[in-house]
């Protein structure tokens, strides 16, 4: 089997591109409020990975060591990435806001042999000794305090000889990574580094980035594939952990200081950016793509950014942690062709699959598939689960063999993963979004779908956002609508405001036959959502807090 280590690419872009900018990274703010920045060329970021390659794999990481990455977003979080890559190690990317719970079965599953973290996160392995029972090498990022262990700053080798990649194979694990955790404890994705190839072709071809182009990346993973694209990164100067509450001053002016070309983020970031440039009459003429993705994305939205990009346009990309990306969707189609359908509750249209990937619709089920039947394939326009192939999508969960088995169908020609979504092909080829499997509502009278029944509601003006949500045993429960009214809108189910919002809904939902069923309706002031991307609607919690509030 060929070579290939996916870090290669960084000493290749160097090569290249030595003096383009590799890294922004925001430094504070002087006296007047303006933000102020350190940089890295290819050059010099290359050098920076190749010094901390040598250092550790001294200090004893060595080629297949899953080592579990807890780095605060910046320079040294890429530095160490493709560093871990170049030796052949295993970084592991776990969000630190998913909850203690969470976190620890996380670290317990991946069994890490090294630890490279900040000295916060190093006081978890002393509270909690077995999880990390199996780490035997420990760095800290920053000052020693009371831990055992070497420092980053003390591996570093400077100056150093160029390092050479391990001879890894497309077949070799390059990461591990963890789902949103939005309907379950985060599962551990395997990342190949023949996945990672594909991905940066993907994105090449389908997504057309270019070297010398620059991202604002509101989701920091999507920042360790710039290096390998020749795209200069300038990281955000906001919380990773609290994305919705991004100060949308510091991205516009981010964007307009380094004349930005593309960005990707949750449709929570983007609708406090869109806010503010209307509110100043603001423009971002160097942008070329928005990516909004993570949640359904209101066509609403999208028609905002119209004045405000006068160069680009906005994109839906479609896909998941274990399949990314496998369908995109263009803002003007949105606009020009499918808003009105989604508006009247025919889902959110997600575009077309990108290049080498094959997308199907099957039967709903929540029975694992051994092996794949055409059988199983759905007519045009019938909604049932996606599922998906193709060089992008991951093979296994680590050490989840039910979850593996009842996410992945084998083939002749490798595996289907199951996204857990549903949805159906419209007759121009077209992927439409319903929402997910474990969302869906069974009635004793039929099945409701989540996102075609919110989107009729979600036109009302005084509604933020709805949530469906079925109270009661599966096959009889009883569909419940959870309403989160617009900020300075308190109607409760029992006040004047309230009774007249609730007969407005019910008038609304009237008008469609897929909603007539719904006839409960319930006010929560802010919505539960994923850490991740602050977008995802937690709809089980919401249905354990309806359950309590309907007799």
């Amino acid at each position: 089997m060929s070579l290939y280590n996916v870090a290669q690419t960084l000493p290749d872009m160097a090569a290249r591109r030595p003096f383009q900018r590799a890294i922004i990274f925001p430094a504070g703010r002087d006296r007047n409020g303006r933000a102020k920045f350190t940089q890295l060329s290819f050059q010099q970021l290359n050098q920076l990975c190749d010094s901390y390659a040598h250092g550790l794999s001294e200090y004893g990481l060595q080629q297949g060591h899953r080592t579990l990455l807890m780095v605060r977003p910046g320079i040294d979080l890429i530095a160490v990435t493709f560093a871990l890559l170049k030796i052949g190690a295993v970084p592991i990317l776990i969000d630190p806001g998913m909850g203690r719970r969470a976190f620890l079965q996380c670290v317990t599953e991946t069994e890490p042999t090294a630890f490279i973290a900040v000295p916060t996160a190093h006081a978890i392995r002393y509270l909690f000794p077995k999880t990390f029972k199996a780490v035997q090498h420990h760095v800290i990022v920053g000052n020693r305090w009371i831990f055992n262990g070497a420092t980053l700053d003390e591996l570093k080798r400077n100056p150093c000889q160029p390092f050479v990649c391990a001879p890894t194979t497309p077949e070799s694990e390059a990461a591990i990574t963890f789902t949103s955790g939005s309907t379950d404890i985060p599962k551990g994705v395997v990342y190949l580094h023949g996945m990672f190839r594909a991905q940066i072709e993907l994105f090449r071809t389908d997504l057309d980035f270019r070297e010398g182009e620059i991202d604002l990346p509101g989701l920091y993973i999507f920042a360790l594939f710039n290096p390998a694209l020749g795209i200069t990164t300038v990281i955000p100067d906001m919380d990773a952990s609290k994305p919705a509450q991004v100060n949308p001053a510091y991205l516009v002016e981010a964007i307009q200081t380094h004349g930005v070309t593309h960005s990707f983020g949750s449709p929570a970031i983007w609708k406090r950016v869109g806010q503010y440039c209307a509110e100043h009459q603001l423009t971002l003429p160097s942008m070329r793509r928005i990516f909004m993705a993570s949640a359904p994305v209101p066509p609403t939205l999208i028609e905002q950014f119209t004045p405000i990009l006068e160069n680009g346009e906005v994109l839906t990309p479609f896909g998941a942690t274990e399949a990314l990306p496998i369908a995109m969707m263009s803002g003007r189609e949105i606009l020009a062709e499918t808003a009105t359908l989604s508006e009247r509750g025919h889902g959110n249209c997600v575009g077309r699959a990108v290049s080498g990937v094959t997308i199907k619709i099957i039967i709903i089920t929540d029975e694992p598939i051994a092996y794949w039947n055409e059988s199983l394939v759905l007519p045009l326009g019938q909604v049932g689960e996606i599922v998906v192939k193709g060089a992008v999508v991951t093979q296994q969960y680590l050490h989840r063999p039910n979850e593996t088995a009842q996410a992945k169908i084998g083939d002749h020609d490798g595996l289907w993963h199951r996204m857990g979504d549903l949805g159906y092909f419209d007759e121009q080829g077209r992927l439409w979004f319903c929402g997910r499997k474990a969302h869906r509502v069974e009635t004793a009278q039929g099945v409701l779908l989540p996102v075609p029944c919110e989107e009729i509601f979600n036109h009302h003006p005084n509604v933020a956002r709805t949530a469906l949500v079925g109270v009661g045993k599966r096959g009889q429960q009883r569909p419940v609508l959870i309403v989160e009214p617009k900020p300075g809108y308190t109607p409760t189910s029992s006040n004047e405001i309230g009774r007249k919002f609730t007969a407005e809904l019910l008038s609304l939902g009237a008008e469609y036959e897929h909603t007539r069923a719904i006839r409960d309706i319930l006010f929560h002031p802010t919505f539960p959502v994923d850490v991740r991307h602050n977008a995802k609607i937690s709809r089980e919690k919401l249905a354990v807090w309806a359950t309590k509030r309907i007799r």
